[in-house]
């Protein structure tokens, strides 16, 4: 394989894509910094074909439109990432969209039962060849010039993958489980999951209360610590953490003076412009509408004692079912899709539908409803089918 030098010119890199389009697939990677910014800071992208890689340096004058272009457009090649949850955001902030079509690795190794994180070095055993992976350094990506180093283990990181994917998609094929990752690959490539509106950012913070009022206060001030931190390209948590947000919400000051008293806010909130725009959005709010509200079905309902046993039976049911297919338990089943089902919960849980149901989730049905249980033969554990209609999908 071609290795090229650090790329930081447009005309180098206009070629270079030109040819990475007449692939099936690439691969593709990132390194990036995001510890004192609210938007990643794209420090380096690294990108392979079968016959040769780069690293292009973002820092450089250079114009990424050809490689955004190549990586959000061009259907005909296939986008291939390991663990690429936070390149995909950085390529959507950058672009407004995400490649299409794409290819995580570690899902797919998931898949064919290499654990729920792997990483590279899980990958290394797939590809059965040594790799520079061993006591890798965390250098800092931003500042320049980048060493020789530094640029050897970006762009190994994709010549790897280059190498590592058509040993994964032949044992997919293999094993039959290609289709089972379409799916998964979807939802990955879903914009939303990289876009949501200031206005939604109260959903991802947890607050035990339903009371109307508060939520509507929680919604005002969550949107507009996310204005203040994406104007400020800040994180979040410097403009005000989650814990200060909810007690804000919770015992809203009643002037501007009173945020000085307020645990997680300096005394110069009192008198500062940031603190009268905080006032300004708490003043503002206005209690949930009835529809806005969470739903009260929680995510992960309460047990009864009785519950509780049935959840770990499904967990060793999932540690059962999992080595047998060869899959990472965690790509089955998470632990509150479990507690869900033992609860009696059986709407919008995924192991309740296509292959997850067909590996898994009609026998859990089966052990929660009675017609499946565990015994105890010769001192081994097995299971029996007890008479009854087997669940249908």
């Amino acid at each position: 394989m071609h290795i090229h030098p650090l790329i930081t010119k447009t005309d180098d890199l206009v070629p270079l894509v030109e040819r990475l389009s007449t692939h099936p697939f690439i691969a593709v990677d990132t390194e990036f910094m995001r510890e004192n910014t609210y938007w990643p800071d794209l420090c380096l992208i690294q990108i392979a074909s079968s016959e040769e890689a780069a690293a292009i340096d973002p820092k450089a004058d250079i114009d990424l439109s050809p490689l955004l272009d190549l990586l959000v457009g061009h259907e005909e090649v296939l986008k291939v990432f390991h663990a690429g949850g936070q390149d995909l955001e950085i390529i959507h902030h950058l672009t407004g969209k995400v490649p299409y079509p794409l290819f995580d690795t570690q899902v797919a190794a998931m898949a064919l039962g290499h654990g729920e994180q792997v990483g590279y070095s899980n990958l290394i055993e797939i590809d059965a060849r040594p790799q520079h992976r061993q006591g890798r350094a965390s250098p800092t990506w931003s500042r320049r010039p980048l060493d020789k180093r530094q640029i050897d283990y970006a762009i190994a990181d994709v010549t790897h993958l280059a190498s590592v994917f058509p040993k994964l998609l032949t044992r997919l094929k293999k094993t039959g489980r290609g289709g089972w990752l379409d799916e998964e690959m979807e939802r990955l490539a879903e914009p939303s999951s990289f876009a949501f509106a200031p206005e939604d950012a109260w959903k991802r913070l947890k607050l035990p209360s339903r009371n109307p009022a508060v939520l509507g206060r929680l919604k005002a001030i969550a949107a507009w610590r996310e204005t203040e931190a994406r104007t400020k390209d800040i994180p979040r948590g410097r403009i005000v953490k989650d814990d200060t947000l909810g007690e804000l919400a919770g015992h809203p000051p009643r002037s501007q003076e009173d945020l000085g008293r307020v645990r997680g806010l300096s005394a110069g909130w009192k008198t500062n412009e940031i603190g009268a725009r905080l006032v300004a959005a708490i003043n503002s709010a206005k209690p949930l509408e009835p529809h806005e509200l969470p739903d009260r079905e929680p995510r992960r309902p309460g047990l009864t004692k009785e519950g509780v046993l049935v959840a770990d039976l499904l967990k060793l049911l999932l540690k059962i079912r999992a080595k047998e297919s060869g899959v990472a338990p965690r790509l089955i089943a998470r632990s509150d899709e479990l507690e869900a089902l033992a609860a009696g919960v059986r709407d919008r849980l995924n192991i309740l539908h296509g292959w997850r149901f067909e590996q898994f989730g009609r026998d859990a049905v089966d052990l929660v409803e009675g017609r499946l249980a565990f015994a105890i033969e010769n001192g081994k554990l097995k299971m029996s089918r007890v008479a009854g209609e087997p669940v249908d999908a």
